[in-house]
């Protein structure tokens, strides 16, 4: 049995996700004449409450095509220094924006409203770069699942209003944090400009994001996609299994969440684990004592059919998912207490 704990991207399609799949009724995308693509478009953007959604073939490009939809070449987009957005997208808002970053010192990937306002280059101050978008991630991926507060979201919101700013939310795992914080997708679709929501993660589709805007952003976002080489043909075999992870596979995230609060009790008991951040969602970072090689953990690991992930500096992650089943969680819970190092 080999347990994959690297990350909740690794799940495959259930035997009922699959049967969704093949039952769907395609057509060409392209044309926007894809009944299953424009259903899970359509009930995405009623679920948050917002005009209209477009089919992605991944987050990074529907977090890219975001970033161009609010700006100009030459502005600065402020966002956390661990933000997906700076370390996992290749510098795409560089390549394709042409804008920099600004990057807020935040907790565990999370940035305030006083930040953002001190971030703010002045308008009138032409050697610096426009202020034009404030990115926020949800839950935080490098900070190890950590979900916002929605008051906080709210303030920060307050300052993009008075500033003139759009403000975008990279939701890879916003379901994770709405089962945890036992929010609505509502909420969040209220405070803002676009949203991009993954289904190839704790929804566990094998393919797909989506983002959801106005409906007039979402007809720019349209010829971004093509640009940038997104549009695809008979993709509603991919879009029904994303409409099956959200009617049945969102509620079971809380049991990826048990199941992560549960190892990182076992692992704050271990001599050779020097800390275990805060838990709330699926994904679970320690550091291993400073005396220890990393490498050498995750072999142990290994020896026992489990695989973890390395961050770096004696940082490691456990991601749980839906293919981490019950008897695999006993499993792991009973190796951790006897991997000696």
């Amino acid at each position: 049995m080999e347990i994959n704990l690297v990350s909740d991207t690794v799940t495959k399609p259930t035997q009922e996700m699959l049967h969704a799949m093949f039952q769907a009724k395609v057509g060409d995308d392209v044309y926007k004449q894809d009944p299953t693509i424009n259903a899970l478009e359509a009930k995405v953007a009623n679920m948050f409450g917002m005009e209209a959604a477009l089919f992605f073939p991944s987050g990074t490009m529907a977090n890219q095509t975001a970033l161009k939809l609010h700006t100009n070449p030459g502005d600065e987009i402020i966002c956390d220094k661990w933000s997906h957005i700076y370390l996992y997208e290749a510098g795409g808002a560089a390549f394709n924006s042409g804008c920099s970053l600004s990057l807020l010192d935040g907790e565990r990937g999370m940035i305030t409203a006083d930040m953002v306002r001190k971030a703010i280059n002045d308008p009138e101050f032409f050697h610096a770069p426009l202020t034009s978008l404030v990115s926020i991630e949800n839950t935080t991926n490098k900070g190890g699942g950590a979900c916002y507060e929605m008051e906080t979201l709210r303030e920060i919101k307050q300052v993009c209003v008075q500033n003139k700013l759009k403000y975008h939310l990279d939701g890879a795992r916003l379901w994770n944090a709405m089962v945890a914080k036992k929010q609505s997708p509502r909420q969040f679709g209220e405070l803002f400009d676009s949203i991009s929501v993954c289904l190839s993660k704790g929804l566990g589709a094998p393919v797909g994001s989506v983002l959801i805007s106005d409906a007039k952003t979402i007809k720019k976002a349209l010829r971004i996609r093509k640009i940038f080489g997104g549009a695809m043909r008979q993709a509603g075999y991919l879009a029904a299994a994303g409409i099956y992870a959200l009617d049945n596979h969102i509620e079971r995230l809380a049991d990826d969440h048990r199941r992560a609060k549960e190892l990182a009790f076992i692992l704050q008991r271990l001599p050779w684990v020097a800390s275990v951040e805060p838990v709330e969602t699926n994904i679970l970072i320690f550091n291993v004592q400073s005396y220890l090689d990393e490498k050498v953990i995750i072999e142990k690991f290994r020896e026992k059919s489990i695989h973890i992930s390395s961050m770096g500096q004696g940082k490691l992650r456990i991601v749980t998912h839906l293919d981490y089943r019950q008897v695999m969680h006993e499993y792991v819970l009973e190796i951790l207490p006897k991997i000696s190092i």
